[in-house]
């Protein structure tokens, strides 16, 4: 499994290779779109922001995989987002917009994961690594949500 360190850097290094090339290389990874997710740490009340692939969307929502890597941890991201659902997303260098997370339902992730998995076999791999059911997030927008 990945370790914080390695997480740490691959993040970034991404925002970096963003950054460096003014958000022309690095908001497409295997095919999908790029999130840089800002979410209020559970521990410190400070912004925090990870960048993200949306392997599907639902209708505006955008679906995100609470993977780790397989590891048998949930992510920082998500257990930051199960204190506060309030988050903001950017997109593609644009800006960043409020949108509410919530942890796709059992019905929804039945229907979702095979369809990722599908067409991004990384995701399956990881599950089996982790007795942990990996959870699907769904970023929908919202109006009014205080900013991060």
């Amino acid at each position: 499994m990945p370790s914080d360190v390695a997480l740490k850097t691959m993040n970034a290094v991404h925002r970096t290779i963003l950054k460096i090339s003014g958000g022309r290389v690095g908001f497409r990874v295997s095919g999908m779109p790029v999130v840089q997710l800002t979410t209020i740490g559970r521990k410190s009340g400070q912004p925090r922001t990870v960048i993200l692939t949306s392997p599907a969307q639902v209708g505006q929502a955008l679906v995100v995989v609470a993977s780790r890597g397989g590891d048998d941890r949930h992510p920082a991201w998500f257990l930051n987002l199960q204190n506060d659902p309030h988050v903001h997303v950017a997109m593609q260098g644009g800006p960043s917009l409020p949108m509410l997370a919530r942890v796709a339902t059992t019905q929804e992730r039945d229907e979702l994961w095979p369809r990722i998995t599908a067409e991004h076999t990384n995701y399956a791999g990881y599950q089996t690594r982790t007795d942990r059911v990996i959870p699907l997030v769904l970023l929908e927008p919202q109006a009014g949500t205080r900013e991060p």
